[in-house]
């Protein structure tokens, strides 16, 4: 390719990559379900996890990009077959239309967790998993729960033993041999495969795409989820290896698969898909901006990668969920604030649905960022846009890092009830 490179500042550089996943601009108008379907398909990956000390992280991530909406609607979508559960980043949601590539990806993920224990189960468990599937086959979709067995009937041999069912379950899962169809109370309820993509796919069992094709494929939806990355960090996004190097993707950049760009302050070239070509412009102008304040799942793709997210918003994110309580700094599910393109801090929150009270048990800006009225606004605003889509509308207020930003932030809070 010949021609100039774009430049772009570093708050450029925020802009498209918020703007490329739905964080640039607070939403226009109330939220519909196909705002979902299109948050996710931008997104290519909704991460799954369990937590809810406020509401679980899909749903988190979803608010964070279209605002308040019903959570059933995810879950319909679901049923619906309009998203798929899969092995991707890590459980994630993505969009029906890429199941074919994503299911002739699995040899680029052999080395993920879930695929090496999976794989594992079915060698020294393939006897016990083909009497699973010939009993889903039989009888119906299940869940784990389905399996358990009753406290004091006894810990004799037989097959039917929760522990076990469960993990052959997962194995069949992550091997696609089962999918999910639909969730019961968020738990996972399994079916075979032909019942579930079969609805919505006739060619499900035969279509493929080539290995080094869907490889590609995947790099490429990486890039055009971030807006913008440097080489090193595409991978990760679905959990491919190797870690690329700028040399990787010199056959992209020439073909015009990919434009290569500088943004200033960074020690390696930026990447950017094509799709997003009139973005860049806007960008490279300084016509892109990025307004929204909201609060972020510590699961959401802005920070999956910890290298990432400093680079960018010079943020040092560590989830601690899974951290010893002792050795936390911040807390057990700490949300990271997004105000105007900048994470300028995290709280640490509880929701309390039964007593309508959101509990920010504490709150710390990062450092160098200026704690006036404008952001006290925001941040507040923020804050009670999350509490009230949790039904908690009753914002309390702990700890507060600097303490003297406590006083503007619950004067603006009040102003919102």
């Amino acid at each position: 390719m010949t021609g100039a490179v774009t430049v772009l500042a570093p708050a450029q550089a925020r802009a498209l990559h918020l703007a490329a996943q739905g964080l640039a601009a607070r939403p226009r108008a109330r939220a519909r379900k196909a705002d979902l379907l299109a948050a996710i398909a931008r997104m290519q990956l909704l991460q799954i996890d369990t937590i809810h000390v406020v509401a679980r992280s899909p749903y988190l991530v979803l608010f964070s990009r279209v605002g308040a909406y019903p959570a059933d609607w995810l879950d319909e979508l679901l049923a619906q077959r309009a998203i798929f559960e899969t092995w991707a980043h890590e459980a994630c949601f993505a969009p029906v239309g890429d199941y074919t590539l994503l299911r002739s990806a699995i040899a680029h993920r052999e080395h993920h967790w879930a695929i090496r224990n999976a794989r594992h189960r079915h060698a020294e468990h393939g006897a016990e998993i083909a009497q699973l599937l010939a009993h889903v086959r039989e009888r119906g979709a299940v869940k784990a729960a389905d399996f358990e067995r009753e406290a004091g009937s006894g810990s004799g041999g037989g097959w039917w033993q929760w522990k076990n069912e469960k993990l052959w379950l997962e194995a069949s899962f992550a091997l696609g041999e089962l999918m999910v169809s639909r969730r019961e109370n968020f738990h996972r309820v399994y079916d075979l495969a032909e019942r579930v993509i079969g609805e919505v796919q006739t060619d499900w069992n035969s279509a493929a795409v080539p290995t080094a094709l869907a490889r590609r494929e995947l790099l490429l939806k990486s890039v055009r989820a971030l807006g913008i990355t440097q080489a090193r960090w595409i991978a990760d996004y679905y959990r491919l290896r190797p870690r690329l190097r700028d040399a990787d993707l010199d056959d992209l950049v020439e073909e015009g698969a990919l434009l290569r760009v500088e943004v200033r302050g960074w020690t390696a070239p930026g990447y950017v898909h094509p799709d997003l070509a009139p973005q860049l412009e806007r960008a490279a102008s300084g016509r892109l901006r990025a307004t929204h304040a909201t609060l972020l799942s510590p699961f959401d793709p802005v920070v999956w990668d910890r290298e990432r997210a400093s680079e960018f918003f010079g943020f040092d994110y560590t989830l601690e969920c899974y951290t010893p309580e002792p050795k936390r700094r911040y807390g057990y599910f700490v949300l990271p604030i997004l105000v105007g393109g900048r994470l300028v801090g995290r709280l640490d929150a509880k929701a309390h649905r039964r007593e309508g009270v959101f509990e920010v048990k504490a709150l710390y800006l990062e450092e160098g960022i200026v704690a006036d009225e404008a952001l006290a606004q925001s941040v507040a605003r923020a804050i009670d846009d999350c509490a009230r889509w949790h039904a908690t509308p009753r914002v309390t207020l702990g700890r507060c890092r600097p303490a003297a930003f406590a006083r503007p932030l619950k004067t603006q809070l009040a102003a919102m009830r």
